[in-house]
């Protein structure tokens, strides 16, 4: 049993607003066929791929058990594969431990989220809380992070101009992603006079409705180089959940946050993540959480967003080069676009926003209102 995990080669289709020409399976298919030409990886039980991770949710895919629907397309069939419902970053951490623990030697893990074909994502999220209180009430993962939003603003004397700067910064990177959402430009007045969509989130603070699939293959140390000359280990991993009801939680604490970095940070020997890591890609749904999660991972003082961001800390720490969650992705898939980045950044092929000397990065999603579950992973070339 090797003592790493290695990321050996991703797959992903474009991040767009919607993908009314394809199935999610079709979606699916595309990244499947490019890790098997990236990789000559075999299905044979003994040598090959005998373990699958997928990640999908019931209610974005608008059926039950959805992942009924991919098993065939993603090599699943008479094999062994596991569905995380959840957010995709935790694939991740299961691969590594499926790896680690000696049961598997090569797993492939897939993705797929078509927000485009759900009613309402608010309506989805709302799915989330408890039917008897806080369900009839609308509560869902927005009207969660406005009241997150509020508190920490105040806390952190965040500005509606600083917002602002979070939000063209983000769209501006993106354009340098060959594979982010494309956008419409906007300026900070562009932004600022957004509609108020859940105070004091405005329309343009929130991602955008995206479609997303991706693939990644993961293997021991051991047999990584068998499947590349330039594997990515997954160093550490961490997560941590908060309390459930809203009313239980300090919503400006970055409670799971720091409790998942501290936990990814001893795994993988990082002492000062502002000395050890070189790129940081956080998970940002809104953009008030750039700042609050840049907090909680150990690159801006606790309370200290609003500074940070006009001392330059994004540009300084090279966070969320490319585009980041706001530009556009799945809720459900953030953390893997997170880690993808961090792989292409590691291994050198970032393109126009390569930053150099990269040699450790780390990659933070949240899933949940206001944050609720925090997972954080640091990767190495």
């Amino acid at each position: 049993m090797g003592k790493r995990a290695a990321i050996c080669a991703v797959a992903q289709v474009r991040n767009q607003p919607e993908y009314p020409h394809l199935r999610f399976q079709n979606m699916l298919l595309e990244c499947f066929e490019s890790i098997m030409e990236q990789t000559k990886v075999t299905f044979d039980m003994e040598k090959g791929i005998r373990n699958i991770i997928t990640c999908s949710d019931d209610v974005f895919d608008a059926r039950t058990i959805s992942n009924n629907g991919v098993t065939d397309v993603v090599g699943a069939h008479f094999r062994g594969e596991e569905k995380m419902a959840q957010e995709s970053i935790n694939g991740l951490g299961y691969a590594m431990a499926c790896i680690l623990s000696g049961h598997d030697d090569v797993v492939l893990f897939m993705g797929h989220c078509k927000e485009s074909q759900s009613e309402s994502r608010l309506m989805c999220t709302n799915l989330a809380y408890d039917p008897f209180y806080c369900r009839p009430l609308g509560m869902d993962f927005r009207s969660a992070d406005a009241l997150q939003a509020g508190e920490y603003t105040e806390k952190a004397g965040i500005t509606d101009e600083q917002l602002a700067k979070i939000v063209v910064r983000a769209r501006r990177n993106g354009k340098k992603n060959p594979y982010a959402r494309v956008n419409d430009d906007v300026d900070e007045k562009t932004v600022m006079s957004s509609p108020m969509v859940c105070d004091p989130l405005r329309a343009l603070h929130c991602y955008p409705v995206t479609d997303w699939a991706y693939a990644m293959l993961i293997a021991s140390e051991e047999r990584a180089k068998e499947f590349t000359k330039n594997p990515v280990w997954m160093a550490g991993f961490g997560s941590c959940m908060d309390e459930y009801f809203m009313g239980d939680r300090d919503l400006a604490s970055n409670f799971p946050l720091k409790n998942a970095a501290a936990r990814a940070y001893a795994k993988a020997g990082v002492k000062d993540p502002k000395k050890d890591i070189q790129l940081f890609e956080l998970s940002d749904h809104a953009a008030y959480q750039l700042p609050l999660w840049a907090e909680g991972v150990g690159i801006a003082g606790d309370g200290k967003g609003g500074a940070w961001i006009d001392e330059g800390g994004p540009d300084t720490f090279n966070v969320n080069l490319s585009g980041g969650h706001l530009n556009g992705n799945p809720l459900l898939l953030g953390g893997a676009a997170r880690a993808i980045e961090c792989f292409l950044q590691l291994r050198g092929e970032a393109g126009e926003r390569q930053v150099k000397g990269v040699k450790r990065a780390l990659a933070q999603a949240a899933y949940g209102g206001a944050g609720q579950h925090q997972a954080v992973l640091i990767m190495e070339s």
